[in-house]
């Protein structure tokens, strides 16, 4: 079937959410009369975009059309990119080189004295992005309110500029003293650049981190540079083949701060594409628990490679702006705060020293785990969760990806199992109940970090290996509610499409607050809504949908980082003098609140201006079905032999696509959704409610009373 009409012509468009993980690949298709669909193929690591445009295929001919009509029926791509956290884990991105203020070329090494175990005397130095002979400081100076104390030397910045050529570098970040003040002189050094070696990607720090201090901006500056050039070919490879397919609007890209942006601004800005998968899934959670009447939760997302935990409170994530360690080196930019393990479904299980350890080493999508078929021979969770019943072989993405059973029982008791003198089940039970204490240890470390108590949160369970193990961790950490939704297997994805897109500008104001100036603040925020309302255009944002958070980022003199706290003005959102006083009270009072001091008879320094703007979005329809009508029986697929509390017990197993709202299920039970199986242990009481939401309760009493 084919289709000329043009791109996006179509009353009733589709839109698609994408997210690229180290095992699968997951797509939300949002249709115009027939609700989500989701799908799950498996990523190509060795050039993502394939397996992307493999799954696009399928959803054409799932919908009756090729893929060209398919897609100039589709009003919006959202994607979330792996490629820089790829980068960053593998360390091979481009060829970088420095350029910064003479005397400072140490700044990334120095590291603000941060070490990840300051226990170990011997613990190794990151993977240097840059080395030291391709960091080169060149003489300038800016005092710290932007004004020259020293010229730009533009002799020895083209000899630098040279001596990086030789050697060969690719991406080139360019990190200035106080040039997020003025930034005449890194935008000299760009124009330099651009003479001598127009090859080059350049990274400006003024434009990717335009805020002290200095180790923070020189390090999120060098990331930039680093993976800019993977991610950047990445997407223009992408766009490319959505463009050549018939895909007529711009590509949306999730940003790890929770927004979207296009590809073209991510292109120029890829450290903001660090961490945005697993945000998706956040954005998500926060919509699902909203719907259900759930405002304090913890979100997990188990994958095939890792696991990401993410504590919410009234609703909404923590966003970090300075502190954010991503793969040891440090990035200053808004970030959605998660907590990161190597634990997912394809974690490689080892006997080491006589000791059973799971993960990080995961076997990903290329051979992946044994019961894949692709050549895996180390045991991984996967095959553990085969032997132990809670998966099923046949049922595995709603049948389209058969496992296979033979050599996963050998392997196990070979690797494990005879090592540690134990049978297969024996063995394979240890590999569970060890990649459950390492998650459940994640969680605990996040509500420590904040300090709660993390028996007063809900579990907002993901991903498509998060439903089998939720439970088991409820139980180990005293949580009594779990929530499950349908659409968990894709839920990164749905969150690209659920969340809106956002664009945040930082405008650098240093001076004591009783020196400064509404007037001057007003007229920033006035040219940053102006650019942020361009920005949104370019994703067809009009004016009319976009709202604005505005803050003042304040310090006590003497701090180091700053904190921003939403400032006082009026309707028209700027503010009076007197809006500016009240803004500096909500400082101290809110220093009291996080850090438990204020300092009133201290003047706080101002900082930095900044703005938040957000486009609101269409959003998926929830997901709706008739109540039920009987019993859970009618949606009963068969019974099989599954290991619970240390014996083989005939467990009930249900089909997801049947199981109504108002059913409710008695562990132990099994029930198999298209792309994850849920695993009700014994004393779990489940209903489905009118969100698709599987509520889990532990300890509840039994249906029958």
């Amino acid at each position: 079937m084919t289709d000329s009409s043009p791109a996006g012509s179509d009353p009733d468009p589709f839109r698609i959410g994408i997210d690229v993980g180290g095992t699968f690949t997951d797509f939300v298709l949002v249709r115009p009369d027939a609700g989500v669909r989701l799908l799950k193929v498996p990523t190509t690591l060795q050039d993502q975009s394939i397996g992307v445009m493999n799954g696009i295929d399928i959803l054409a001919r799932g919908e009756g059309l090729d893929a060209r009509a398919f897609l100039r029926r589709t009003a919006l791509v959202v994607h979330g990119t792996t490629t820089a956290d790829n980068t960053m884990i593998e360390m091979n991105g481009a060829v970088t080189g420095l350029i910064t203020t003479e005397g400072h070329r140490d700044e990334i090494d120095m590291r603000r004295g941060f070490k990840e175990d300051i226990w170990d005397p011997a613990y190794p130095p990151p993977v240097p992005i840059a080395p030291r002979r391709r960091r080169l400081g060149v003489p300038e100076r800016l005092d710290y309110r932007g004004q020259v104390v020293r010229p730009l030397d533009e002799d020895a910045v083209r000899r630098a500029i040279r001596r990086l050529k030789l050697q060969g570098t690719e991406s080139i970040a360019v990190c200035l003293l106080f040039s997020y003040v003025n930034p005449a002189h890194e935008l000299r050094v760009a124009e330099l650049l651009a003479e001598e070696y127009p090859e080059a990607r350049v990274s400006l720090s003024h434009q990717v981190m335009p805020t002290a201090p200095e180790f923070e901006r020189t390090s999120t500056t060098l990331v930039d540079a680093y993976v800019g050039p993977r991610v950047a070919t990445y997407l223009r490879r992408l766009q490319e083949a959505l463009r050549e397919g018939g895909y007529g609007r711009d590509l949306l890209i999730m940003q790890s701060s929770g927004g979207v942006t296009t590809a073209d601004f991510m292109a120029q800005r890829a450290v903001a594409a660090l961490g945005s998968g697993p945000t998706g899934g956040v954005t998500s959670a926060c919509e699902v628990a909203a719907r259900a009447g759930i405002r304090d939760f913890i979100a997990i997302d188990m994958g095939g490679t890792s696991y990401e935990v993410c504590l919410v409170r009234g609703g909404r994530p923590v966003v970090e702006s300075y502190w954010n360690w991503q793969h040891r080196y440090l990035v200053g930019l808004p970030m959605v705060q998660m907590h990161s393990i190597g634990a997912g479904g394809g974690s490689v299980a080892r006997v080491d020293a006589g000791a059973l350890s799971v993960g990080p080493e995961s076997a990903k999508a290329d051979p992946g785990p044994i019961c894949y078929g692709r050549g895996g021979t180390e045991p991984t969770v996967t095959d553990a969760n085969v032997v132990l019943g809670y998966i099923n072989p046949e049922a595995l993405c709603g049948g389209d990806f058969k496992l296979e059973t033979a050599g996963v029982h050998d392997a196990i008791a070979a690797k494990i199992g005879k090592p540690l003198g134990l049978d297969v089940v024996e063995a394979a039970h240890g590999i569970f109940r060890i990649i459950n204490a390492n998650m459940s240890n994640a969680i605990r470390r996040v509500a420590s970090e904040a300090g709660v108590d993390v028996r007063d949160f809900d579990l907002v369970v993901y991903g498509g290996n998060g439903p089998v193990h939720a439970g088991r961790q409820a139980e180990e950490l005293g949580i009594r509610r779990l929530l499950v939704p349908k659409t968990s297997p894709a839920f990164s994805a749905l969150g690209l499409l659920v969340a809106d897109y956002t664009v945040d500008q930082l405008s650098s104001y240093i001076v004591p607050a009783g020196e400064a100036s509404a007037g001057e603040i007003n007229r920033r925020l006035e040219e940053m809504e102006a650019r942020a309302i361009e920005e949104l255009s370019v994703a067809g944002v009009p004016a009319s949908e976009v709202t604005f958070e505005r803050y003042l980022n304040l310090c006590y003199p003497g701090q180091t980082f700053d904190m921003p706290v939403e400032a006082v003005t009026g309707a028209e959102g700027r503010m009076r003098p007197a809006d500016l006083e009240a803004s500096v009270e909500r400082f101290h009072a809110e220093h009291e609140a996080l850090r438990g001091f204020a300092s009133r008879d201290e003047e706080p320094t101002v900082r930095g201006v900044r703005l938040h703007a957000v486009g609101r979005t269409q959003k998926p329809p929830p997901w709706s079905g008739p109540r039920a009508g009987s019993g859970a029986e009618s949606a009963l697929s068969g019974r099989r032999q599954a290991w619970f509390d240390g014996t083989w017990l005939d467990t009930p197993v249900y089909d997801g696509e049947r199981i109504l709202p108002g059913h409710e299920l008695q562990g132990p039970a099994i029930v198999e959704e298209q792309f994850t199986t849920i695993v009700l242990y014994p004393g779990h009481h489940c209903v489905l409610d009118e969100h698709g939401n599987y509520v889990i309760e532990i300890g509840a009493r039994s249906v029958a009373g």
